[in-house]
């Protein structure tokens, strides 16, 4: 029994879809597994001792933004109520798709006794490894005993640089791992500077499917007649929201987007021409694969748009520079698979950009040699793990 640490409960359409992948990965390879459940018990003293964690910039940048969606709502109650909608949305598909379930391990106590069960336990992708979670000592698999194998598959650190007062912290719990694997070009150098690892850097999970196997795992469903470009955007930059109608209303098309994702934004509110918020996993695969051109921030709207072989531009969601930047996930995704040219160019027009030619078969090849890496990677890990 293979015991898995992955977000698959966060409300975030990549992060789930990704975490989806993560348990059909183990399927496809008659895998028995289980994702396990953990509930802190926080005493008086563990909640003192945790204070210092909320100064993490990563963590109250996070912190903010969610302060922000919620201030949204308070002040906004049909903006509430739709976001009920798109919760519910999200809720059926995580009971629907998630439901090789650990028993709750309250405690951190009952979890590392739980951790014994199985043969080995694997951590995924979607930025767990960030500095904001390290003191929970979860995702990087610390509670686990030294003779169950402990896994990474295509982590990621989410920053380009660890906080120097978490190095030491880090390289322990890397030390520990039996097998790890980075999803970032600059995550794998990292591993290197801290415990002088050479690693490899693999395709995120949802990359383990190509085009044709993802319609088996989700249904094509066609959500909207008319052509579209689908503007999928986490970040707030008001400017990415004009050019995308700047160059919707010179190609003549309509513009389909979710509003008010990670954070409430005033902009949004008369940005696009159909949104929608009754939007799951399932449905946000099918407005993508439907659309025309793709507008987005996020990596994963990235990653399909690859899969889907879509016309798309990608706009970096940080500041470069910035300390708090993520960018990095998308570096590593357009240099490795040769897609620069997809990042946004202000020098350009949108609609130009859009219409630039994808060389897809290059791409694919890429992605099959990848693949490979990625395939050897996990036989390797795997190997005798019943």
């Amino acid at each position: 029994m293979i015991g898995v640490c992955i977000k698959y409960f966060h409300e975030n359409y990549g992060g789930m879809l990704q975490a989806f992948a993560t348990i059909k990965m183990l399927e496809s390879r008659e895998m028995e597994y289980e994702l396990i459940r953990y509930k802190k018990n926080l005493t008086l003293r563990k909640k003192i001792k945790s204070i210092p964690r909320l100064l993490n910039t990563v963590l109250l940048k996070d912190k903010y933004e969610a302060f922000l969606k919620k201030k949204g709502m308070m002040k906004h109650p049909e903006f509430a109520e739709n976001n009920a909608i798109r919760m519910k949305a999200f809720d059926e598909f995580k009971k629907n798709k998630f439901i090789k379930l650990s028993t709750e391990y309250v405690g951190y106590k009952e979890l590392c006794k739980g951790a014994k069960k199985y043969s080995a336990v694997i951590s995924g992708s979607d930025q767990l490894w960030s500095p904001a979670g390290l003191p929970t000592n979860f995702y990087n698999l610390m509670f686990v005993p030294d003779e169950v194998r402990k896994i990474s598959y295509a982590s990621s650190f989410g920053v380009s640089q660890i906080p120097w007062y978490q190095t030491k912290r880090t390289a322990n719990y890397l030390k520990r791992l039996d097998y790890i694997s980075m999803r970032e070009n600059r995550g794998s150098q990292i591993v290197k500077e801290l415990i002088g690892k050479e690693v490899p850097v693999i395709l995120d999970p949802v990359f383990n499917f190509d085009k044709e196997q993802w319609k088996e795992l989700i249904p094509v469903k066609n959500e909207i007649s008319e052509e579209y470009i689908f503007a999928y955007f986490l970040g707030n930059t008001v400017e990415y929201r004009k050019k995308v109608e700047a160059a919707a209303k010179k190609l003549g098309y309509k513009i389909v987007v979710l509003r008010h994702l990670d954070q409430y934004i005033p902009e949004d509110e008369t940005f696009g021409d159909i949104a929608l918020y009754d939007v799951g996993p399932e449905r946000f695969i099918n407005l993508l694969r439907g659309a025309a051109y793709v507008c987005t921030d996020s990596f994963h709207g990235s990653c399909f748009s690859i899969i889907n072989n879509k016309k798309f531009i990608v706009f970096n969601r940080y500041a470069a520079g910035s300390k708090n930047s993520k960018n990095s996930r998308i570096d590593t995704l357009c240099n490795n698979l040769g897609l620069q040219e997809r990042r946004y160019n202000s020098n350009k027009t949108l609609e130009e950009q859009l219409n630039e030619n994808i060389d897809y078969e290059l791409v694919t090849d890429k992605i099959r040699k990848l693949k490979q890496d990625t395939d050897k990677y996990l036989d390797e890990a795997f190997a005798d793990i019943k």
